[in-house]
């Protein structure tokens, strides 16, 4: 944090390498800083030794690929870059096939773009990367917005595919880089949790998970979503799998639960993939009211013996708080709820010992008396 820093000497500017040493002079490695930024410098490297350039850069991104060469085999969407993960604080990449997505979300990241996607243009059958640099964390950066296409040309229609599935990806309007690589877990495991069940997919985006539910038997499927847009994929996603995804709902979450929970609707699986409500610790107070409602709301419709499944993105929220916050949930609804399975991010989204805040994704699965 910037009260760490007790001085800078000479005058770097936003970007730049910089030393950084303790405050008895020890070497302690190389850092981007970033005077905007509540966190000054991101360290490049623990150790004092190497030269951080292009070279350097394009290693990084060449060991984090080799680390996911064995983790997805089932499919060609796979996060190569998951930023301090992987000792590039900032940068974020995902890749669909041959296309891939980079997010510089710092301007550390920023200051390497070009070297960034000089690397990844040229891995084994990348014909394609666009820049996706348009996340909240770079106004906070002092970084403008920036997407479009940097090397290559787009292909006319960019699909993740997944096991037996495949799903449209929109690189360059879609939420993130497009997709939800971060629940390919929560789809396996909804794939064999549905077979004959009424489901409920709230928040659901452009309809991944309502596919595997109609692929996998589910008995009914309806998905909510306040994008007319992205249902309007969902549908798409259908078609190209052979599924009928059932009722596609364009509305707020919260009024439309509001709604069924007023006509007594009742499901035998419920699930709440909300997008991220806290971006920091100041919002954190704001977000369990949030993830309280939307639980409460969630526990009201399940039928006896249903399956609540729920799921906190924002990384500001703890996986202790969140249960805490589901608990009260259940408690204010009157149900008598039982954790049955956790979900997480998958391999290809690691989080080191040494960086546990890279742990962002909590899911809770829920049976209901």
């Amino acid at each position: 944090m910037s009260g760490a820093v007790g001085r800078v000497s000479g005058d770097p500017q936003p970007g730049d390498t910089v030393s950084v040493s303790s405050a008895d002079g020890e070497p302690l490695g190389h850092a981007a800083y970033s005077p905007a930024s509540s966190i000054r410098a991101r360290m490049w490297s623990f150790d004092p030794d190497p030269v951080i350039d292009e070279s350097h850069m394009a290693e990084r991104i060449g060991a984090a690929v080799a680390r996911r060469a064995s983790l997805v085999r089932d499919g060609d969407a796979v996060r190569l870059v998951f930023a301090e993960a992987d000792d590039l604080p900032g940068l974020v990449v995902d890749r669909y096939g041959d296309t891939v997505v980079m997010q510089c979300n710092t301007v550390g990241a920023d200051r390497w773009r070009d070297t960034f996607a000089d690397a990844l243009v040229d891995l084994p059958g990348v014909s394609c990367v666009v820049e996706r640099s348009d996340s909240d964390s770079r106004s906070r950066e002092g970084l403008d917005d920036r997407s479009g296409v940097v090397r290559g040309g787009l292909p006319e229609r960019v699909w993740a595919k997944e096991g037996d599935h495949r799903f449209v990806v929109d690189v360059e309007r879609g939420h993130k880089t497009g997709f939800y690589i971060d629940q390919r877990e929560g789809r396996a495991w909804i794939a064999s949790h549905c077979a004959g069940r009424r489901v409920l997919n709230v928040f659901g985006y452009t309809g991944a998970f309502s596919v595997v539910a109609a692929a996998n038997g589910a008995a009914s499927i309806t998905t909510i979503d306040s994008s007319g847009p992205a249902l309007a994929v969902a549908r798409l996603n259908g078609e190209a799998n052979g599924v009928d995804v059932g009722e596609l709902v364009e509305a707020d979450a919260f009024t439309e639960l509001r709604r069924l929970r007023d006509r007594r609707a009742q499901f035998d699986v419920v699930m709440l993939d909300p997008p991220k409500l806290a971006a920091s610790a100041s919002q954190v107070d704001k977000a369990t009211r949030a993830y309280k409602d939307i639980n409460l709301l969630g526990a009201k419709l399940l039928a006896p013996g249903g399956l609540l499944v729920t799921w906190s993105c924002s990384g500001a929220v703890t996986a202790d708080l969140f249960r805490k916050v589901v608990a009260g949930a259940a408690a204010d609804a009157k149900r008598d709820l039982r954790i049955v399975a956790r979900l997480g991010q998958p391999a290809d989204h690691p989080v080191p010992l040494s960086f546990p805040e890279a742990e962002y994704l909590k899911g809770l699965v829920l049976r209901a008396d």
